[in-house]
């Protein structure tokens, strides 16, 4: 594991506070709103990221994304957010895992299944 890989996982992974509802998600979510691509289905939309963790991501988008689709994206994370000097690019390939409605807009909720650091 790289450097930036060691980083970027005691980030993200940090044990969360104890709380007294039960907690099922695996890591800890920071609320980030970063503008992505998404590709999935042979097409390409725009969103933008509500909160990210090592192991997941909700997007605010446009339309409705079915359960199971698998999706790629890229995302610019800030280097304040990760310990660096720069802003590192990841690149994600995951799938939907929900989709809902939230007033004018859907959020879709989507595992990070594998992830990889851009070359710099």
């Amino acid at each position: 594991m790289n450097p930036l890989e060691s980083e970027f996982t005691e980030r993200f992974d940090a044990p969360s506070p104890p709380d007294s509802r039960l907690e099922v998600r695996c890591a800890v979510r920071f609320p980030l709103a970063l503008p992505v691509v998404l590709s999935g289905c042979q097409e390409e939309f725009a969103a933008l990221t509500r909160n990210v963790s090592a192991s997941g991501v909700l997007f605010e988008i446009d339309r409705h994304l079915a359960s199971g689709l698998g999706i790629h994206f890229s995302m610019r994370m800030p280097g304040a957010v990760l310990g660096t000097p720069h802003d590192v690019v990841v690149h994600c390939t995951g799938r939907v895992v929900r989709c809902s409605m939230s007033q004018n807009t859907h959020l879709a909720a989507a595992t990070i299944d594998e992830y990889r650091f851009a070359e710099p």
